[in-house]
């Protein structure tokens, strides 16, 4: 099956408005920022000339204020974030794009209720189903339109997510390739990951079982 054409541009969903050198503790990136039709700012930081290039590898990562801000051992998503930076960091040129998408596409204030439901037990995908919303409500439309802007021609996606995979599929990026982003997990976090990969379908191994 073919992959559908990316947006025109005319008709994209993000456009870039704003670009400057950002050195940084994992190396040299320039700093990009992005406004969108959903009335959000996007960030991305990229590594060397992706214009044009084909397997380019990119992390589309959601923005999680507890785990990358605060340094929550709940999650994986801080631990993710840096590795995926120190991995580009040391490549010849890639990209990381911010997604405004907290909790999974929850938001903020719901995501911190669904901790609360876990706090009485229930795994994450529950706790969301609890609130009224589905496992997982991302979309990776407007990442598709960022990666666009930027000229890039197809991506290596550092994911576990399958449906990070179909959903650039399906907004048109061409997808060459994954590579794995499994990082190590934490007493506080073995729950959390078991719980992404039998009922998400991420692509974990070797998980240790939760207490």
């Amino acid at each position: 099956m073919s992959t559908p054409a990316a947006q025109p541009e005319s008709r994209r969903r993000a456009r870039l408005v704003a670009e400057a050198n950002l050195p940084t503790r994992y190396g040299e990136f320039r700093v990009t920022a992005f406004e969108a039709v959903d009335g959000k700012e996007y960030g991305a930081v990229v590594k060397g000339d992706v214009a044009g290039r084909r397997g380019v590898p990119v992390r589309l990562h959601s923005e999680c204020f507890t785990g990358d801000v605060m340094g929550s051992v709940k999650c994986d998503c801080r631990d993710q974030l840096e590795a995926a930076l120190e991995y580009i960091g040391q490549a010849d040129h890639g990209v990381v794009v911010y997604l405004r998408q907290e909790g999974r596409g929850i938001g903020l204030a719901n995501k911190i209720r669904a901790y609360a439901l876990q706090d009485g037990g229930l795994d994450t995908v529950q706790a969301n189903l609890a609130l009224g919303f589905d496992d997982d409500e991302r979309r990776y439309d407007i990442a598709a339109d960022i990666l666009a802007e930027l000229g890039i021609e197809s991506v290596r996606i550092l994911t576990n997510n399958p449906n990070k995979i179909a959903g650039l599929e399906s907004a048109g990026i061409r997808v060459e390739g994954r590579i794995p982003l499994q990082v190590q997990t934490r007493p506080e976090n073995v729950f959390y990951l078991s719980t992404k990969a039998l009922k998400s379908g991420h692509m974990l191994v070797d998980l240790p079982e939760p207490e």
